[in-house]
């Protein structure tokens, strides 16, 4: 059975003005970094086996900062784990997406949640049969640790994913089950200020609203 931890990456400052991200390539912000650096020393208590991150920027440099504080090699990127790609809405707040995309209008280019969903859960078998038993640390998004956690545990969690908050995950050969939404090791994220992913994210807020 391989493990994982599953950590969103730190606030960008398109998250602090609640801007659509999905796959464009935002930085983390000074506040990303501190928080970033804060959950590296609580991981630290752990020994862990790999760390692997989405390869936008704002994952892979919380991943970093992680990395560097566990003293472990450097993040391996695999793109299965990028954020949801929201088409033309990305980059959109709240008032422009009801502007351009009024009501249940359709957003041209979103990716399916259920398509998020296999190529995440399959990454994570792919990287269960390259690391039996291993513990390993997954640097990613609010709407792919979503799709996880609604795939592992359908509709029992609505609980808020904040940014650098850990989610951990087992893989055996039933496939993909929940250890703990909100993992004892991070109480980083309850004391930091950091706002859920679906309230800094004007298109999931919507979509779960209806």
């Amino acid at each position: 059975m391989s493990r994982f931890f599953m950590v969103r990456h730190g606030e960008t400052e398109w998250n602090r003005i609640h801007r659509i991200q999905g796959s464009s390539d935002i930085p983390l912000n000074d506040t990303g970094r501190a928080q970033a650096l804060k959950v590296g020393g609580v991981l630290s208590r752990h020994r862990f086996d790999l760390i692997v991150a989405s390869p936008l920027s704002r994952a892979m440099e919380t991943a970093t900062i992680i990395a560097r504080r566990l003293q472990m090699p450097m993040p391996l990127p695999l793109p299965a784990l990028v954020e949801r790609h929201y088409g033309e809405a990305e980059g959109a707040t709240r008032e422009d997406l009801d502007a351009r995309f009024p009501g249940d209008a359709p957003v041209p280019g979103r990716e399916e949640r259920e398509d998020v969903q296999k190529r995440v859960t399959r990454a994570l078998g792919d990287l269960a049969i390259r690391h039996p038993h291993a513990d390993i640390i997954v640097v990613t998004h609010g709407g792919v640790i979503r799709s996880v956690v609604d795939y592992a545990a359908p509709g029992e969690y609505k609980e808020p994913i904040r940014n650098c908050s850990v989610h951990s995950f087992a893989h055996s050969t039933q496939g993909v089950s929940l250890i703990q939404f909100d993992d004892p090791m991070e109480v980083v994220a309850r004391t930091l200020a950091s706002e859920d992913f679906v309230e800094q994210n004007p298109s999931e807020a919507r979509e779960r609203a209806s």
